[in-house]
Formats: structure tokens, C-alpha cells, sequence
């Protein structure tokens, strides 16, 4: 078995990982990121929408090799055919190509340092005294020892890695949406403007998505939970009423129940989906990512700067990210919790009085009267309120 030796060993080189290592070899950390795949972008297994503050957490500009389009705002449709608008400062977003996007990432990593091994797999963990110390991997076919100061586990949904390391990041059934996507062509859709679709029959216990890329290409794909039929078939069902061409297909799990208990231990960082860093109401985890990971990357190369990646000390990243997002994650949380309780009757009334208000700008008075004539839908409004 070869050895190898780093500051830093990150599991994971999509948009979590690669960040980290990227803030962390800025730091001056010597690191080494590894992915399972052959290629890094590959396959797509997200909507690509993200918000601005990506780009100003990552200190870069949004390029037109990576940008398909710019999103101003959002139809939200109810299971009845009503809709609303969302529009304003804080609509306005990005919809990526995720596949140039993330290897842009790793190409900034690798041009600040970190080394990528692709092709590699973690198959156990080094822990000497109760801390981790480095990964056994798989690369080519071949064994290798990696020993370092701490590990970055960015490796996705229910991180095996955080799991060898003690962790908790296993999911109920119902904490996790299988979702399925379509990237098609000759779809007619506002090139700036989203798309949401609600109801039972659509997408039980989520909701279906158009995501325009521009130049009559679009993300079509939903979301469900709690149903014995597949995501698969229900997009098929939703994609018969469009005009258009499948030229891709996408699918897996996204989970929503909030973030993992613990997010470290010694020797060890949780980020990403890995961590669950993803927003309960939309599932959207791109920026969320992207902060995450340079907290990680940044708190990593100041535990290889002091000498001390224990508990103790990695407790700071912790902490960082619950101040700066852990509130507004509770938040959202909470919101699906309220979303997940209501009918499709609920969801009809309540875009019934959307659809003739200032979504940024409803007083909570205006909201109280409304929802005073529907006894059901006033207890969740107080919970929201």
C-alpha cells in the first residue's frame, strides 16, 4: 500500500468540496482533494439555480461560460391553476451549467495548490486515539494510505465518511425527496423567469420546476415525497403538456430535514449535503455550499496554521455557520414543516390572496383578515407569523 501525506485530505470535489479546498489552500494548508468520479461536474444531480451571494461569498464575477441565464423573478401556480408572482431584489438569481461550473471550481482550487486525485474512492478512515488522522482509499484499483492533520468529508447525502468517523447523518425515508429533471430543448419560457407548480397530482409533497437556460432550453423536473410511485413517472406525466425535447435526464435525493446534529468532530468537518446545508423550503444547497465550504476550508487552514484540528478547535466552524445561516435554516424549517400540513385546498386559498398582493410587501394585518375567513389556515398563519 503507497502513503501519502497532507494537511488537509477533502472527500467530495463538487461545489462544497472544491470550495473548501480552495479557501483552504488560500490559507496556506497543504491539500489534497479526491472524487469517485472520473470527472468533476459530472452528472448533473441539481436544478443549477443559485443566488448572487454565491458568486460574493466566492469573491468572483458570474461568467457567461458557467451563467445560462439571469432569473428577475417567479410564477408560483397553485393545484387549481391560479398564480403569483415573486419579483424584486431578493428574486433575482442565476440558473448555472453546473457541469463547467464546478470544474471552474476545481481549477481555481487546483490553481491555489490543492492536488486532485479523481478516480479514488474512501474505503475506511485513519483514527489514532478517537481522532481521524487521514482516509485508506481506492485509486485505480490500487490502495492508498493518505495521512493528514484533518478531513474535509463534502461526499453528499448521508456522508459515508462522516458516518465512519462516528457521526450521525442517516435520513428517515421521508427527510429525503427523490427528484427527477429533464434538460430539454424548444420549450417556450421566459428566459428570465421561474416557474413553480404545486399540487398532489403534480408532485405530492413538493413541487415541479421550470428553469429557463435561455435559447429555448429549460431545467423541467419535480420533487415528491411520500408517494409509492416514482419521481420518475411523474415528470413524465407533468412533461406531457410541453412541447419540447429531452436532451438529459437527472435524478437523485435531496435531503430537507436541516442540518446534521454535529458537524465535526476531531479530526473531521461535515459540509454540504453532506452536512444537510440545504435549504428545507426550496432544497436549493448551491449557495449554501459555496458558504459553508469556505467557513470549512478557512477554519482547516487555521487548525494546520495553530497545530490543533481537535474538537475543541473545529467547533469553530460550527459555530460560524450557525451564526451566520443556522437562523434563517430553522426558519425555512419551520416553513416546510407549516407547507407540508396544508391541502391542496389551503395552497389554492392562500395564492387566492397572493395573487392580488405585493408579495415583499404584505402587511400582516391585510394577511390576518384574509385568513381569518378560513378557520384552517389560521392557526398555520399564526405559526408563520
Amino acid at each position: 500500500m503507497s502513503k501519502m501525506k497532507y494537511d488537509v485530505v477533502v472527500v467530495g470535489g463538487r461545489i462544497a468540496g472544491s470550495v473548501s479546498s480552495l479557501f483552504a489552500s488560500r490559507g496556506g494548508a497543504d491539500v489534497l482533494m479526491i472524487e469517485k468520479r472520473q470527472e468533476i461536474g459530472t452528472p448533473v444531480q441539481c436544478a443549477e439555480g443559485t443566488t448572487p451571494a454565491t458568486f460574493e461569498t466566492l469573491e468572483m464575477k458570474p461568467s457567461k461560460r458557467f451563467v445560462a441565464s439571469k432569473i428577475d423573478g417567479a410564477d408560483v401556480h397553485a393545484p387549481d391553476g391560479r398564480k403569483f408572482q415573486i419579483a424584486g431584489e431578493n428574486s433575482k438569481g442565476y440558473i448555472l451549467e453546473r457541469k463547467i461550473f464546478d470544474k471552474d471550481l476545481a481549477v481555481e482550487s487546483a490553481k491555489s495548490g490543492t492536488d486532485i486525485m479523481m478516480k479514488t474512492t474512501v474505503k475506511d478512515l485513519i483514527i489514532r486515539d478517537g481522532k481521524v488522522c487521514g482516509v485508506v482509499a481506492e485509486h485505480m484499483g490500487k490502495s492508498v494510505e493518505i495521512e493528514a492533520d484533518l478531513v474535509i468529508a463534502a461526499d453528499g447525502v448521508e456522508s459515508r465518511v462522516a458516518k465512519m468517523a462516528g457521526l450521525n447523518t442517516t435520513k428517515l425515508p421521508g427527510d429525503i425527496y427523490s427528484c427527477a429533471q429533464y434538460e430539454v430543448v424548444g420549450l417556450n419560457t421566459p428566459p428570465n423567469w421561474l416557474k413553480f407548480y404545486f399540487g398532489e397530482e403534480i408532485a405530492p409533497g413538493g413541487y415541479a420546476w421550470i428553469f429557463p437556460k435561455g435559447k429555448h432550453r429549460a431545467n423541467v423536473g419535480l420533487g415528491i415525497r411520500g408517494s409509492n410511485k416514482t419521481a420518475y413517472s411523474y415528470l413524465q406525466k407533468f412533461m406531457s403538456q410541453f412541447s419540447a425535447t429531452p436532451v438529459e435526464l437527472k435524478v437523485g435525493g435531496v435531503p430537507l430535514s436541516g442540518v446534521v446534529s454535529k458537524t465535526f468532530t476531531d479530526g473531521l468537518m461535515v459540509v454540504g449535503d453532506a452536512a444537510g446545508q440545504v435549504d428545507p423550503i426550496t432544497g436549493g444547497g448551491i449557495h449554501l455550499a459555496a458558504a459553508c465550504g469556505r467557513m470549512a476550508g478557512e477554519v482547516a487552514a487555521e487548525a494546520v496554521e495553530v497545530g490543533d484540528s481537535s474538537s475543541k478547535f473545529l467547533k469553530k466552524y460550527e459555530d460560524i455557520w450557525s451564526e451566520k445561516i443556522g437562523g434563517n435554516l430553522e426558519t425555512s424549517l419551520k416553513y416546510r414543516r407549516i407547507l407540508d400540513k396544508l391541502t391542496d385546498k389551503d395552497i389554492n386559498i392562500i395564492v387566492e390572496f397572493l395573487e392580488t398582493q405585493d408579495f415583499e410587501a404584505i402587511s400582516k394585518l391585510a394577511a390576518l383578515k384574509f385568513m381569518g375567513k378560513h378557520p384552517n389556515l389560521l392557526k398555520v398563519l399564526k405559526e408563520i407569523l
